[in-house]
């Protein structure tokens, strides 16, 4: 008997037959949301493919993580004790994103550390550090050790603005006593450039001489500014490294508490150069957050705020109202967060993200999800669902940019990485005796601090009047990873291929993509999560980059 057939189309029909369906493959952003159960955490939804027509190397992934700032990278490093400190933040805008210094320490170190990253790369030095011709050699090897270069203008005064007299480097202080006097040492046959040249002709100028550092003076020979050759080797080397406009240097972040304490802290930050200020709190919606936004809107309008944690629209409104310049995203969503266990407060981290983005995104406020980031398809799906940014803590923990000494445990070798509200962190004094593996606090150019450690961690959760302190973090170790830099370009090669599996070439199209329901979604189930990861072997090696 014979089988009967369906007619089989044209291969040519097939635009025309998929046009007359009556919906799309998978759901929009808006039906997701709407879904029975929301969105809920990162691995609860996927994106489906949309159509590739250009390389993943084209991808743009700069994105915009406050109001006026605009990075090449939409990674943060998250302001915690044992991830980000001078060298953390330094790598993280080498490679395109940007640090956020933590508080737990004291202000005078912490703005330290901020005067550090500033320093690292720079257009024309506007405040370089000089010394007069009676200083002496040991004064010049202090600042190498402290501040990690010796190239130092000679003026009369000691200061910008003096009659420039001479110049010291490295080569001129070698071998030589540290008592000796730098009138004796310093070199005076110099390649200088007027003020009001172009910092493009300036580059060219140190370019064709051959010099180290090429000095700026006016008409009557005082020095206005400086130019390094190790900053034109730095532009080769890491030509995405997020910059400030205007200066050149590196930007730099870094968090405050809302006590009136950190008012003082944050006017060390500001002459220490910070671009951007991170508001620090578990649960951001409070009178004291909106008190300090608006103070320091009002003292220093140019500062870049960001203010939260929030994880509602209620939340939000208000930190907006106030002038924050971006939200963070996220409570109890991190690998070492204990708060939605706890305190029975919180909220799943993709729910969150979009929820507030959505809102905030109609007054312009940039959002950044923090909290809940363990893979690169972490990061395109917070992206997807409104962030402008991902904080990222655990993915970077271990590093050896990572604050801390590596130690032994059960035979691998680990760092130490807790939740800032954890006890650890609350009872946090910094000592230069600190036990193998913990954590010792330093200046940020490796000189150990002693004495008292003002505890952010308590105040970040309002606790300092508590009797009891009641832990929202853990205390705990991760492997090494080694050094955070190859790690960065395995992210942003990563979300580069993320996105183009998605169709788009930039962030901007990937958010326009998502809201005319141009980019797609679909629900996951638990066996779909199964499903999606590593199954069936009897073994096998995970290796994410090469």
């Amino acid at each position: 008997m014979p089988v009967p057939t369906s007619k089989v189309l044209s291969p040519a029909d097939a635009l025309d037959l998929l046009a007359s369906y009556p919906a799309r493959d998978g759901l929009s952003i808006s039906d997701l949301h709407s879904s029975a159960s929301g969105i809920g955490t990162y691995d609860d939804f996927l994106l489906l493919p949309g159509h590739i027509d250009f390389q993943a190397t084209a991808v743009s992934t700069a994105t915009r993580v406050t109001r006026n700032v605009v990075l090449p990278t939409p990674f943060m490093s998250s302001p915690m004790d044992t991830v980000t400190e001078t060298e953390m933040a330094i790598s993280m805008a080498l490679m395109g994103g940007i640090g956020v210094i933590h508080h737990n320490q004291p202000a005078a170190s912490q703005a330290a550390m901020v005067r550090a990253v500033k320093r690292h790369e720079n257009g024309f030095i506007t405040d370089p550090v000089c010394l007069t011709p009676d200083h002496v050699v040991a004064d010049v090897l202090d600042i190498k050790e402290r501040l990690g270069f010796c190239g130092i203008p000679i003026t009369d005064t000691g200061a910008l603005g003096g009659k420039l007299l001479g110049l010291v480097t490295r080569r001129d202080v070698q071998f030589r006593p540290p008592t000796t006097p730098l009138h004796e040492v310093m070199t005076t046959d110099l390649v200088t450039a007027p003020e009001g040249v172009t910092l493009s002709e300036a580059q060219h100028l140190l370019r064709e001489n051959k010099k180290g550092k090429l000095p700026i003076v006016d008409s009557a020979f005082r020095l206005k500014s400086l130019l390094a050759r190790s900053d034109l080797l730095k532009n080769q080397t890491y030509p995405m490294a997020s910059k400030h406009p205007q200066t050149k240097q590196l930007y730099c972040a870094a968090a405050i508490g809302t006590r009136p304490a950190d008012k003082e802290r944050l006017a060390l930050l500001v002459d220490a150069g910070l671009d951007i200020v991170v508001l620090d709190s578990s649960q951001g919606n409070s009178s004291f957050q909106i008190d300090m936004i608006k103070w320091v809107k009002a003292t220093y309008p140019s500062l870049e705020v960001i203010a939260g944690n929030v994880v509602t629209r209620e939340q939000a409104a208000n930190l907006i109202a106030a002038g924050a310049d971006a939200l963070r995203i996220g409570m109890g969503s991190g690998s070492i967060c204990i708060t939605q266990e706890v305190m029975a407060v919180g909220r799943p981290q993709a729910t969150a993200v979009y929820a507030v983005s959505e809102f905030a995104s109609k007054f312009g406020v940039p959002t950044i999800a923090d909290g809940g980031i363990g893979n690169v398809g972490h990061i395109a799906k917070a992206l997807s669902l409104g962030a402008g940014a991902v904080m990222m803590g655990g993915l970077l923990a271990g590093t050896s940019e990572a604050p801390g000494e590596y130690f032994w445990h059960d035979g691998k070798r680990v760092k130490t990485y807790r939740g800032m509200g954890s006890l650890e962190a609350m009872e946090q004094r910094a000592s230069s005796s600190t036990p193998a593996g913990k954590l010792t606090q330093t200046n940020g150019v490796g000189k150990s601090l002693k004495g008292p450690v003002e505890n952010a961690a308590t105040s970040r959760y309002f606790s300092e009047s508590s009797a009891v302190k009641v832990a929202q973090g853990v205390s705990g170790d991760v492997q090494d990873k080694g050094s955070v830099k190859p790690f960065l370009q395995y992210l942003h090669a990563g979300l580069q291929h993320s996105m183009q599996d998605m169709g788009v070439k930039s962030v901007p199209d990937l958010r326009r993509g998502v809201d005319v329901g141009e980019v797609r979604f679909e629900k996951r189930t638990v066996n779909g999560v199964v499903e999606g990861g590593v199954h069936g072997l009897n073994s096998y090696t995970k290796r994410l980059f090469a």
